[in-house]
């Protein structure tokens, strides 16, 4: 008789591919659904990251509820990374195994359009943003374009607090700079994530803010005022004396004739979100006296780095609530709802 056993030794065992875990947006307003899923190579010029935190942005909100068009769906969330490189596509230089960066919204762009050769490549004709057009960081694993991930040598060692700084803090920065160097008296309407930041980055540079929250909220008040802001209140309330600029973070279109109403002659208003429901009419009196509207629209690398060399010497006090992966959903419930102090990061 045949001794099997012999002939089973030498079979191969079969191999069992490593999987990742990762929370799908599959169609809008629908919760997202944990997978399990292969853990992917990366491509010529990518990288593969194991995250290690991963904030939730009001632009991850704005896509699950369907507010944004055309994402590519079924989609992984998630834009604020911050993850360790696991391993290495061909052709990639300046990174290592082992290295930790950050991926933000800013995925990659084309370099040859008009406003690309500009400098101005949050502008591209042809972008892919993360979370948004490739799959993102509410995930155990991401693929990111490694000439878009940012390095992260800095003193924070606990990477739930460095993640809010890859897209709130980076479109604050932006929305700051919009807001002009000579706007040395701040309002800032919409005291969330973005908010909590930029409010301690103005402060460092020696202006004075003034934060406006939903009315009657005095907790957020205070929390504004515990980092540095002059003066807390209503968004209906006037502050003691005009303001040079506002920025606006709350996806709320009549905040923009509110913040026209309290910024002086020649004052500016940045709109610092990617989605803000409609704005109404107003009198044209509002923006008489050359006051000015812009937005803000994504981001540079440039910004990132300017903005990443600023904390090493301004460092940010970063306010936290952690969530586990599988819990992507309530992070989501509760940045809609308003009971966020600072930033919600989710922690594989």
């Amino acid at each position: 008789m045949r001794n099997t056993s012999e002939t089973r030794d030498i079979e191969p065992a079969c191999a069992v591919a490593p999987t990742m875990r990762a929370m799908v947006l599959n169609a809008a307003l629908l919760p997202l659904q944990l997978e399990r899923r292969n853990i992917p190579q990366p491509g010529p010029g990518e990288l593969r990251l194991r995250v290690l935190a991963c904030a939730v942005c009001r632009t991850d909100l704005h896509v699950v509820d369907g507010e944004l068009p055309l994402p590519v769906l079924p989609i992984v969330p998630g834009h604020e990374i911050v993850g360790i490189v696991e391993a290495m596509g061909a052709g990639v230089q300046g990174h290592r195994i082992g290295d930790r960066v950050g991926v933000p919204w800013l995925g990659h762009s084309c370099g040859c359009c008009a406003f690309c050769a500009d400098g101005r490549e949050n502008l591209c004709d042809t972008p892919r943003f993360t979370g948004y057009h490739r799959d993102g960081g509410f995930a155990s694993h991401v693929i990111a374009e490694a000439a878009f991930c940012l390095p992260l040598a800095m003193p924070e060692t606990d990477a739930a607090r460095i993640a809010p700084l890859l897209c709130a803090g980076l479109i604050g920065w932006r929305s700051l700079k919009a807001a002009g160097d000579g706007a040395q008296r701040l309002g800032i309407f919409g005291f969330g994530a973005a908010a909590h930041l930029v409010t301690q980055a103005a402060v460092a540079q020696g202006r004075e803010v003034c934060a406006f929250t939903r009315a009657g909220d005095t907790a957020t008040q205070a929390f504004a005022r515990s980092l540095g802001a002059a003066w807390a209140g209503g968004s209906n309330e006037r502050p003691p004396e005009l303001l040079d600029a506002a920025i606006i973070f709350a996806p709320a279109g009549e905040l923009v004739p509110a913040a026209l109403r309290v910024v002086h002659k020649g004052g500016r208003v940045v709109c610092g979100g990617i989605h803000m429901s409609d704005i109404p009419a107003f009198p044209y009196r509002l923006l008489w006296e050359e006051r000015s509207v812009v937005s803000v629209a994504n981001l540079t690398r440039a910004d990132a780095r300017e903005f990443l060399d600023f904390v090493q010497t301004h460092p940010l006090q970063v306010h936290v609530r952690t969530y586990p992966l599988a819990q992507a959903n309530e992070a989501l419930a509760d940045l809609r709802a308003g009971r966020i102090e600072g930033a919600a990061v989710l922690v594989p």
